[in-house]
């Protein structure tokens, strides 16, 4: 039998490939080392994108989710409620990156550094998905808080400081809030 601690290991170094480990421990989000790497990353990205002008225009606009969270009314918010607004969230974060990698990849002179934080920005999401599941945030989510949720708000993203600014903020936000309740209800 393996020790704790050396699952720990295994699933922190298979995060970035963003695959599930089989038997590695299913709260680990729960951890706030792991959500504060993401969070360092998202970080970096839009520092390095912060000093870049023309060759970090998006050339279009980008739909991403809307990142202000009115603290009232989320802890009022059953936390399958939160559960959808963090998954529609998470899935249109997802698009827009994978949108932002492809616009990046037509373009004429792209600006190296920013592919590598796009491929970054893409694995942690991939992780990030695969960690609400393994907390069983998908399972949180009921049929009548599906139904009755809220359109999710949106903005749109013009540049990839943008893109990367409601990356961070929205791991700092939504997803920090959701997975703090979920961890200490002991949601599953």
């Amino acid at each position: 039998e393996c020790p704790a601690w050396l699952w720990l290991l295994l699933s922190l170094l298979s995060l970035p490939l963003g695959l599930p480990v089989p038997g590695a421990p299913p709260r680990l989000i729960c951890d706030s080392r792991v959500l504060e790497r993401y969070l360092l990353e998202a970080k970096e990205a839009e520092n390095v994108t912060m000093g870049c002008s023309e060759s970090c225009s998006l050339n279009e606009n980008i739909t991403v989710p809307d990142t202000k969270v009115n603290f009232y009314a989320w802890k009022r918010m059953e936390v399958g409620q939160q559960a959808v607004e963090v998954w529609q969230g998470l899935a249109l974060l997802s698009e827009a990156v994978l949108r932002g990698q492809a616009v990046l990849a037509n373009s004429s002179q792209p600006f190296e550094p920013l592919q590598l934080h796009m491929d970054k920005a893409i694995s942690g999401l991939r992780s990030i998905t695969t960690l609400l599941r393994a907390l069983g945030a998908q399972e949180a989510i009921s049929l009548p808080d599906a139904a009755s949720a809220a359109p999710l708000r949106t903005i749109t993203a013009d540049t990839f400081c943008k893109l990367f600014r409601v990356y961070s903020n929205f791991l700092r936000g939504k997803l920090k809030l959701y997975t703090g309740e979920a961890c200490r209800r002991g949601d599953r």
